[in-house]
This record gives C-alpha cells, structure tokens and sequence, in this order.
C-alpha cells in the first residue's frame, strides 16, 4: 500500500506524521527492552534472547524444533541454536528425537528449565508492571486496541505481497 492510498490524499505532513510514529514505537520498545536487558542481567543473570526461547519452548510443552523457534523469534537458526546449546549445559533444556526422522531433533525445557523459567517470568511480569505503571486500564486497552488494528493492516499487507 502506498502512502496515497492510505490517507487518500497522500499528504505530505502525514506521510511525516507517520514517520514520527515509527521513530516514537522504536524508542518506546528500545527503552523497555533496554531496561528488560539491564534487569534480566542484574537479577537473574540471564539476558533476553534466552528469556524469549524459554518463554517460547514454555508455551510448547511438546517441544519445537530449531527452525520452529527461529521462526517464532524472528531470529537466525545460528542465533537459537548457540542460546539453546548454552541453556542445554545449564541442563534447562533438552534435545529428543522426533519419531520418525533420525535426522530431525525437538527442545523442551526441563524440569529444571520450567522452574528457572517460571521463576524469571515472575520477574518478567513485575518488572513490566513497573515499566508501565503509569498507564491505565484506559490507556493500555488504547494503545493494544490500536496496535492490534496495526498489525492486522501489516499482516494483511504481507499477505497480498507473497
């Protein structure tokens, strides 16, 4: 979609408007990931990439594959596979055999992992209540209201593009 498109005229101002938006919601989820990072280090001695892969292989008790996790995270295999061979020598996850194909391995978080976990995302909670703290009910129904309306428009977009 062009920016004609979108606004119906194709005006200049808020084709910059739109630009002050981007640049205000990277801001906003760089502080917050940047405090996450600073706390997770400090009190947890873990980091956020490793918070997100154990969050993801939480809600998947069954286990999911490397390519699996990249998918979801967004990120490189290369990156998932260095965080879960350092969280498997922490024994917090493990590696089985996908019935089937020899070749092909799932990750699940142990026992262990699932109490580590569960005792990080305790943390991960609060520290999210403080970080957002002044907003209201009002406000976080509004901005999840419109950055729902927003990812469906892009979703929709990628969509029409493959």
């Amino acid at each position: 979609m062009n920016p004609k498109q979108a606004d119906g005229e194709g005006s200049e101002a808020l084709s910059k408007e739109r630009l002050h938006l981007w640049q205000k919601l990277l801001k906003a989820s760089g502080l917050i990931k940047e405090e996450l990072r600073r706390r997770l280090r400090a009190e947890c001695n873990s980091t956020l990439p490793r918070f997100d892969v154990m969050s993801a292989l939480a809600e998947r008790p069954e286990g999911m594959m490397m390519s699996e996790i990249s998918t979801l995270l967004r990120v490189s295999n290369g990156n998932i596979t260095g965080i879960i061979d350092k969280l498997a020598e922490d024994e917090l996850v493990m590696r089985f055999a996908v019935p089937g194909d020899r070749r092909a391995q799932k990750i699940r978080l142990t026992g262990k992992g699932l109490s580590v976990f569960a005792d990080i995302a305790a943390h991960h909670e609060a520290w999210i209540n403080d970080i957002l703290g002044r907003l209201n009910a009002d406000d976080i129904e509004g901005i999840i209201r419109r950055i729902d309306y927003l990812t469906h428009a892009l979703e929709d977009e990628t969509e029409g593009v493959k």
